[in-house]
């Protein structure tokens, strides 16, 4: 702060005095000189020998968290009374747990706060996130990261055996060890704000919730016998998209389906190949209003036949039982005898431990 004003007052004045404030920016030393200031607080409050074990652990969270601060052109954060506030229970936090996993929670949580923090429902929860990560049981993270991932996670690809592998691999990864079984856990992740107990009845078993996550893949579609197929592919050759689009059913080689599901219209992109100087150069271009509008009719053409929908949940809880790490969520899901709500806090937790295991996941909203 530059202050370039001088005021004179007479005797017994009050003086007001109006400064020219310089921001200047926060380097990398400069950070490492807040990250120190910061647990300088703290650490006088702490042994000579439990201060030796805390500069260890929060050595190793802030070379964690500082090279993904330079990454994603965050160290301005550090300048933010809030975020400082936030660091220093990053910092407690870090100091208290033996878990070298948490030292990478806690940086994504820091960095999440940079990213999401004018959202202040979002701020609450990567805070309690913070101030709970020394406290929760290895088994009742993965437990919820897992539920969590059930709940948020679904594959792109609109190869349904494709899509199961996809998930498949995902839940391998998430699921390392054995999931806690009885209440216990649940109980313990309610004390800590990460769920919400309900008082009464259960979770929906695993048939009548998972297929629905997955409602693409389970969708009837349209009979291949039908003018209804015939419609379809005459809106498809109208509009200039093309009929490959519209793909056999695998769970049902009577039918068809498009190979987007209604949520992903507004957003599609399709490809075409050109032919330039005798090379083949494949182009992707958005669908344009008409094209949206084309394949929200096809839409209206699917059969609505709910036996038939039935039929391709139970071939697809078939396959589901194939997979061994889809089938070991199953059985675990199907075993949770309470029903709770994941709490803005758990589904930032459980989010931020599932892009730590899994890098390619996407960011929560």
């Amino acid at each position: 702060m530059a202050d370039t004003q001088t005021q004179k007052a007479r005797d017994n004045a009050q003086q007001i005095q109006v400064g020219t404030v310089v921001v200047v920016g926060i380097d990398e030393k400069r950070v490492r000189e807040i990250f120190a200031e910061m647990f300088a607080i703290e650490r006088r409050n702490l042994t000579a020998e439990a201060g030796i074990v805390a500069d260890t652990r929060v050595t190793e969270f802030e070379n964690r968290l500082l090279p993904k601060m330079i990454a994603t052109d965050a160290l301005k954060a550090f300048g933010d009374p809030g975020f400082q506030i936030l660091l220093r229970k990053a910092q407690l936090a870090a100091a208290a747990t033996e878990r070298p996993n948490d030292y990478e929670l806690l940086s994504e949580l820091l960095i999440h706060r940079f990213q999401k923090g004018d959202n202040r429902n979002t701020r609450a929860g990567i805070t309690r996130a913070v101030e709970i990560i020394d406290q929760i049981n290895d088994d009742a993270l993965m437990a919820l990261t897992a539920f969590h991932s059930a709940c948020f996670f679904i594959p792109k690809t609109s190869d349904i055996f494709q899509g199961l592998g996809v998930l498949n691999d995902l839940f391998e990864k998430i699921i390392y060890d054995t999931l806690p079984t009885g209440n216990e856990w649940i109980d313990h992740l309610d004390v800590l704000d990460a769920i919400r107990i309900a008082p009464f009845g259960n979770i929906k078993k695993f048939k009548e919730y998972y297929p629905l996550r997955l409602e693409n893949y389970i969708n009837p579609g349209i009979d291949i016998s039908s003018d209804n197929y015939k419609k379809a592919n005459e809106i498809l050759t109208k509009v200039g998209l093309p009929q490959k689009i519209l793909i056999p059913h695998a769970l049902n080689p009577d039918y068809a389906r498009l190979r987007i599901s209604k949520a992903e219209i507004e957003d599609s992109v399709f490809s075409t190949n050109i032919t330039h100087n005798g090379q083949t150069i494949q182009t992707q271009y958005p669908t344009t209003k008409e094209q949206k509008e084309a394949l929200y009719a096809i839409f209206d053409l699917y059969n609505n036949d709910n036996k038939i929908k039935n039929n391709n949940i139970t071939r697809l809880m078939e396959e589901i039982e194939k997979r061994q790490h889809l089938k070991l969520l199953k059985d675990w899901w199907d075993n949770i005898n309470a029903s709770f709500q994941i709490t803005s806090v758990g589904k930032v937790l459980a989010h931020t431990n599932a892009q730590r295991i899994d890098k390619n996941l996407p960011p929560l909203d």
